[in-house]
């Protein structure tokens, strides 16, 4: 005779599938990325100024006629955490808005999330977002 299983409380969203859409793209796209983002539907997001490198490793510049080397560029990160049925559609909406076709585009990164909590009201899973 099989037991009833014990669900944990971690588990208990597991229907609410959920995904963080993180994206560094040149700051010049920030304001066609936002309108993409908003004609879709997206609600909510974070933007971050933030500096790095990918394969480019930076260049150099000449200032008062020294050359110096900028090995981390100024990019601007998106962050926002979706349910996973509108995931496809805001890659697309970045993928267009972001890319120039340039090196330094940037990149898009997507990671699982097992749950949301809204701080006012406790209210958890999509319903948080």
């Amino acid at each position: 005779m099989c037991s009833p299983q014990v669900r944990s409380p971690q588990h208990e969203h597991e229907n609410n599938n959920m995904t963080k859409v993180e994206a560094v793209i040149q700051n010049s796209r920030l304001e066609a990325v936002k309108s993409a983002l908003h004609e879709i539907g997206v609600e909510g997001m974070t933007v971050l100024e933030v500096r790095g490198h990918g394969r480019q490793k930076g260049h150099t510049e000449v200032y008062r006629g020294r050359e110096y080397s900028v090995d981390l560029i100024p990019k601007t990160k998106i962050e926002m955490v979706l349910a996973d049925a509108m995931v496809e559609k805001v890659v697309q909406a970045i993928l267009v808005a972001a890319r120039t076709g340039k090196i330094g585009d940037g990149k898009i990164f997507l990671t699982r999330v097992d749950e949301a909590i809204r701080i006012r009201n406790e209210e958890r899973g999509e319903g948080a977002l």
